[in-house]
């Protein structure tokens, strides 16, 4: 039986499988501007778990999903029994029984994690507290759209050391770029993932200015 691969972070894929994903999203792009129909997902489901609900992952996740022939259901925690206390591994295994894949926006990370071990199916980590890797692979498609690739070239985040920017940090590693990080005092990066990043990966201040020189 093969294994079921989830998307909870960023670096649940290497730098190869990334490559793979930008240079076929360019191509499915392209087919839908030139009003191609494209349906592969004909006859498949995917469950939208939103405990944090959000405008534009609903619309993005929906509309992707019809486009390429699916249906996708939206749930929260009013039309689910998430909100009557049910655990998420009972919600995992309803779940991924009736769905082929399921997406998941919510608060700990550790949540997801219980989700994806107890499903049958792939999860996709729509947000967390801690991680927002949908978010990061929009931002770097929309860069090689329009400047090209982005390894050897330098991202400036400022704001908190918050889900983005930690996700930001784990692309540069795996893509080949840098990150300079300007946080407010207090607001610093709080989770490394144990990982020792040299300073041709990350370069943390609290300089906005020093950030983007």
């Amino acid at each position: 039986m093969t294994q079921v691969r989830h998307y909870l972070q960023f670096s649940d894929l290497n730098h190869d499988e990334y490559r793979h994903i930008f240079e076929r999203s360019k191509v499915l792009k392209r087919r839908r501007e030139a009003g191609e129909l494209y349906q592969p997902l004909v006859g498949k489901v995917m469950s939208m778990v939103f405990e944090k609900n959000s405008t534009r992952t609903r619309v993005s996740f929906e509309a992707g999903m019809s486009q390429l022939g699916g249906h996708a259901m939206f749930l929260d925690s009013k039309s689910s029994q998430l909100g009557r206390g049910e655990p998420i591994e009972d919600t995992a295994r309803v779940l991924s029984r009736m769905s082929d894949i399921i997406m998941i926006r919510t608060f700990d990370q550790s949540l997801v994690e219980r989700l994806a071990a107890h499903s049958r199916v792939p999860v996709i980590n729509g947000l967390t507290n801690e991680y927002h890797p949908c978010q990061i692979l929009a931002d770097i498609f929309t860069f090689l759209e329009h400047r090209g690739s982005i390894k050897g070239k330098t991202v400036a985040w400022i704001g908190d050391g918050n889900n983005m920017c930690r996700t930001w940090l784990q692309a540069a590693k795996i893509l080949g770029f840098k990150l300079k990080v300007a946080t407010p005092v207090g607001y610093e990066l709080s989770i490394l993932d144990g990982e020792h990043y040299g300073s041709d990966v990350f370069e943390p201040s609290h300089s906005a200015e020093h950030a983007v020189a």
